[in-house]
């Protein structure tokens, strides 16, 4: 691990694997964040998930005592609703494999689901996917609708274990149409210059926090960010060994690393 100090501003925090273990914490969360909130350090907790609407994690943070304000969630179906509003600002119909978060982050730029007349189908991660569902978005990719993908993680994490992500709904879409989805969640670009902007932080003051390396490690060391990895999810110390280039840092668990920064000067 190195020791530098360094002058982080802000904190871009994974939350599955970081914050909790399913339905269980991982730390104290309320004390966690008041060290972190008397560091002067401001947060955003950015996800890959399309499935929840950030409301939805902001009351799961209260039931752990942790009070944010909406801005400082941010989903991958956010970021997939600003990406196609920027490309049809007056919304319109869209397909949509996803669930709630997704539906409603889309609704919320005028996007809603249709397949007659798509401008896009838009998938994430979607635990009702039927055969036909996956067909009929093949069909509009195949007739020209852009191929937008929240998030490429092949896995989900469960209490029974590793079962398929939206990474593996994509990869029928991709096989079955020849084609390639925008995706706009980690380790993709679109979710940390979102999480930067919000932030008003440069690369260089912002710390991303994450348990997976393939995502949330190599989306911020491609932005430019400082990346540490927390072992409290689902990479283990040999896989972490070797990850090149290396994380700056490597902790057990948020705790240890708010802990970290307290010691080494990160003050107001």
């Amino acid at each position: 691990m190195n020791t530098k100090r360094t002058n982080i501003r802000s904190l871009i925090l994974d939350m599955d694997g970081v914050l909790w273990r399913g339905t269980e914490q991982i730390g104290i969360l309320k004390n966690i964040f008041k060290e972190i909130d008397e560091l002067g350090i401001a947060v955003i907790l950015a996800t890959n998930n399309s499935t929840r609407t950030p409301e939805q994690y902001l009351d799961r943070l209260n039931e752990y005592g942790v009070a944010l304000e909406p801005w400082q969630i941010l989903t991958s179906s956010q970021v997939a609703s600003s990406y196609l509003s920027d490309l049809y600002p007056g919304g319109g119909p869209v397909f949509v494999i996803g669930e709630e978060g997704l539906v409603t982050a889309l609704s919320e730029n005028g996007f809603f689901h249709q397949s007659e007349g798509a401008l896009a189908v838009v998938a994430g991660m979607d635990r009702t996917i039927t055969y036909e569902k996956l067909s009929q978005a093949c069909l509009l990719i195949r007739s020209g609708a852009r191929f937008i993908g929240t998030n490429s993680d092949r896995t989900f994490p469960t209490p029974s274990g590793l079962v398929p992500g939206a990474g593996s709904l994509l990869a029928a879409l991709e096989t079955a149409t020849d084609s390639h989805p925008h995706i706009v969640g980690k380790p993709e670009s679109d979710i940390f210059h979102e999480a930067l902007k919000r932030l008003d932080c440069s690369p260089e003051q912002s710390l991303v926090v994450g348990d997976r390396l393939e995502t949330d490690i190599a989306g911020g060391q491609k932005l430019g960010c400082p990346t540490a990895l927390v072992l409290s999810g689902v990479t283990n110390p040999a896989q972490a060994s070797q990850w090149m280039p290396q994380p700056e840092y490597i902790f057990n668990d948020l705790k240890s690393l708010v802990e970290w920064l307290s010691a080494h000067g990160q003050s107001r």
